[in-house]
C-alpha cells in the first residue's frame, strides 16, 4: 500500500497536533484531519475552556519548542487550597494547603486557556514540512489490514498510512467504526464554566471548593482574573445557565466569597455535561486512541488534559523507540507496549477522580465528618502532602522522555 503519511491522526483538538508535533521528531510523517475549518481553529474566542497544565506537560510542550509561544499567556500556579463547606456558609475549618515550595523543580504547573494553546499548535504544525493538515472534513470510514489504514473523507478524499491515531473526543467515532467498546456513566452534574473578573489578586492560588452539588474549582488566569469550573446537578446547571448575567452572578457570589473582592463576569457563560467514559481497549489492528477518546473523566482534579499528554509523550516515545528498532510501527507487540504503560495509569486516575466526587459530592453527615478530619489530618503530614503536591505536577510514575525535562 502507498502510504500519504505513516499517521493518519483524526482530531485535530490539542491531543492530535501534539502528537504530530512528537513523532516528527522521530522522522515520523502524519496527516491531522479535523472537521472544524482552520480558521475556526485558529482565530477561537475564549470558549471558557482552560487547562490546569502539570510541570510534565509543560516540559513536554517546552521540548516541542510551544511552550515560549504561550508562555506569556499562562499563569503559574503556586498554591492549591482545599475547601469543604455549603453555599453561603464558607469552607469549613478543616482545609487542605499545597504550596510549590515543598517541591524543587518550581510551580506545580501552570493555566493556559484552550485557545491560546490550540493556536500555537496549529502555527508549529505549519512549520513541519511532514505534517499535513486537513480541515473542514470528517472520517465516514475507515478500513485495516495487514500492510495499512485506509480512511475515507465526507469530501470523497482517501488517505493510506501505516497507523490511525483515534484523538476525536469523548464519542470518538474512530474507536466506534473499530468496534472499541466503552464503560462509563454520567455523573448527573453540568459544568458551569465562565471568567470572572476581581478586586484582589489571586497570587497564582488555586481554589476547590466542595459542596454538596458538585465542587467549585476557582482557578487563576493572568491578571486579576480566575477561571470557575462549577460543577451543580443537571438540573439546577440548567436553571442558573438560563438565567440572565446579573442573576447568575447573585447566585454565583455566595458560593464564590468574597476573598478577592468585588467580582463580575468576563465574557461568555458555557456548560459542559460531566460523564466518565473509558475505551475498553486502547489499541486495535494497526490503531491507537489517545486522550479524551480513550479516557474522558471528571474535571475534580484537573488532570484531563495532562492524562493526555501523557498519552502523547508516551505513544511518541514507543513508535520511536520501533523505528529506531526497524519494527514496524503499528505492529500489534508495538501496540501492546503502549497499551500497557497507560491503561493502568489512566484507569486509576478515572477511579481516584470519580471516588473523590462521589465521596464530596454529597451532604451525608458521616461522609462530612470524615473528610474534613481526613484533610486536617493530611495537612498535618508534610511526607503525605509532597506526595499530592508531586502527583499534581505530573512528576510521579513512568514519565516518558519528553516529559522529564
Amino acid at each position: 500500500m502507498e502510504h500519504d503519511s505513516d499517521i493518519l491522526i483524526v482530531g485535530g483538538g490539542l491531543n492530535g497536533p501534539t502528537l504530530a508535533l512528537a513523532t516528527a521528531q522521530a522522522g515520523l510523517s502524519s496527516t491531522v484531519i479535523d472537521a472544524l475549518p482552520e480558521p475556526v481553529r485558529k482565530n477561537a474566542a475564549f470558549d471558557g475552556r482552560a487547562y490546569a497544565l502539570a510541570l510534565a506537560s509543560v516540559r513536554l510542550l517546552r521540548n516541542l519548542r510551544i511552550w515560549n509561544e504561550v508562555a506569556d499567556n499562562s499563569q503559574p500556579m503556586l498554591e492549591i487550597k482545599v475547601s469543604d463547606g455549603r453555599a453561603g456558609q464558607g469552607p469549613s475549618p478543616f482545609f487542605l494547603h499545597f504550596d510549590h515550595a515543598e517541591i524543587e523543580e518550581g510551580p506545580m504547573g501552570h493555566m493556559l486557556e484552550d485557545r491560546f494553546l490550540r493556536r500555537a499548535l496549529i502555527d508549529a504544525m505549519q512549520d513541519v514540512p511532514n505534517i499535513t493538515q486537513v480541515s473542514n472534513d470528517t472520517v465516514i470510514a475507515q478500513a485495516t489490514d495487514a500492510t495499512g489504514v485506509t480512511v475515507t473523507l465526507a469530501s470523497g478524499k482517501v488517505l493510506h498510512g501505516r497507523l490511525l491515531v483515534g484523538a476525536d473526543g469523548r464519542t470518538s467515532g474512530t474507536a466506534a467504526r473499530a468496534g472499541i467498546k466503552r464503560t462509563g456513566w454520567g455523573y448527573g452534574q453540568t459544568a458551569l464554566v465562565a471568567a470572572i473578573e476581581h478586586e484582589l489578586p489571586h497570587n497564582g492560588i488555586a481554589h476547590q471548593f466542595f459542596m454538596p452539588p458538585g465542587p467549585l474549582a476557582i482557578l487563576p488566569l493572568p491578571g486579576n482574573v480566575s477561571s470557575i469550573v462549577w460543577s451543580e446537578t443537571d438540573a439546577t446547571a440548567a436553571r442558573f445557565a438560563a438565567l440572565p448575567d446579573d442573576a447568575f452572578m447573585e447566585v454565583l457570589r455566595p458560593r464564590f466569597g468574597d476573598f478577592l473582592g468585588e467580582i463580575k463576569l468576563r465574557g461568555k457563560r458555557f456548560t459542559y455535561p460531566l460523564n466518565l467514559t473509558v475505551a475498553n481497549s486502547f489499541i486495535a489492528q494497526r490503531l491507537a486512541l489517545i486522550g479524551d477518546a480513550a479516557h474522558g473523566m471528571h474535571p475534580i482534579a484537573g488532570q484531563g488534559l495532562n492524562a493526555g499528554l501523557r498519552d502523547v509523550a508516551a505513544l511518541a516515545q514507543i513508535l520511536d523507540e520501533a523505528t529506531r528498532r526497524g519494527e514496524d510501527i503499528a505492529a500489534a507487540d508495538v501496540l501492546a507496549r503502549y497499551q500497557q504503560w497507560r491503561r493502568f495509569d489512566t484507569a486509576t486516575l478515572a477511579i481516584a477522580t470519580d471516588l473523590t466526587n462521589r465521596l464530596f459530592s454529597n451532604d451525608n453527615p458521616l461522609l462530612r465528618a470524615a473528610r474534613d478530619l481526613g484533610m486536617g489530618a493530611l495537612g498535618h503530614m508534610p511526607g503525605l502532602r509532597r506526595g499530592f503536591i508531586r502527583e499534581a505536577a505530573g512528576l510521579t510514575g513512568d514519565l516518558p522522555e519528553l516529559m522529564k525535562g
